[in-house]
Parts: C-alpha cells; sequence; structure tokens
C-alpha cells in the first residue's frame, strides 16, 4: 500500500521528518538519548548529532540533559521539543487526510495492473 512519508526543508541545511521525531519520541519514553539510540538501533553519537542539528535549526535547546549516569542523568524534551514534536505530527495528519483519497487511486492503480 502506498504511504506518505513527510520531511519538511527547515533551511537549506536542515530538514526534519520522521526518523528525527521519533529519536525524540523516543527520548520521551526512555529518559535518556543513549537508550533512545539504543531503541533505533542508532549509535549515540548519530543520535547525539540529530539533537544538536535539531538544536541548531531551532536556535534553542530540543533537549536538555543532565549528566549523572545511573545516578539521575537524562533526557527530556524542553518545551520548544514538546512543541515540535506536536506540530510535527499535525502536519503529518492534516497531509495524510488530505491525500488519503489520492493515495487510494494510486492503490488502486497498482492493484489493477
Amino acid at each position: 500500500m502506498p504511504s506518505l512519508s513527510l520531511r519538511i526543508n527547515l533551511d537549506p541545511d536542515g530538514r526534519l521528518g520522521p526518523g528525527k521525531i521519533e529519536l525524540l519520541e523516543q527520548i520521551v519514553a526512555f529518559g535518556s538519548i543513549s537508550a533512545a539510540a539504543r531503541g533505533m538501533n542508532m549509535s549515540y553519537k548519530r543520535a547525539w548529532d540529530l539533537v544538536e542539528e535539531m538544536n541548531r535549526l531551532f536556535g534553542k535547546p530540543v533537549v536538555s540533559t543532565q549528566s549523572g549516569g545511573r545516578r539521575g542523568g537524562g533526557a527530556q524534551l524542553t518545551p520548544v521539543g514538546l512543541a515540535v514534536v506536536s506540530r510535527f505530527r499535525a502536519i503529518e495528519r492534516a497531509a495524510t487526510s488530505a491525500t488519503e483519497q489520492h493515495i487510494a487511486a494510486l492503490q488502486a492503480e497498482i492493484e489493477a495492473a
């Protein structure tokens, strides 16, 4: 079945898409960048680089971190990070709704072939 995948170009050097949003959602779920990275089969360095890229794109932190490891460290989304996830998911829902009929028509073309 055809599906819609949304990417938003924020500037010439940065995009926001489902992978970065999933990373932010995993950080919420696990309270840790490293645990979020493991859950996505991604290196910690790659996850950290993506967080830093989003911080740069939005001009302020999307994730706040606290060092301390097992003694209380971790990560959480800032209000900006929470808003980014919420807005992206809202845009995604609107785009999916707006294209649903056309995607169904594409599927019908595939099935008719």
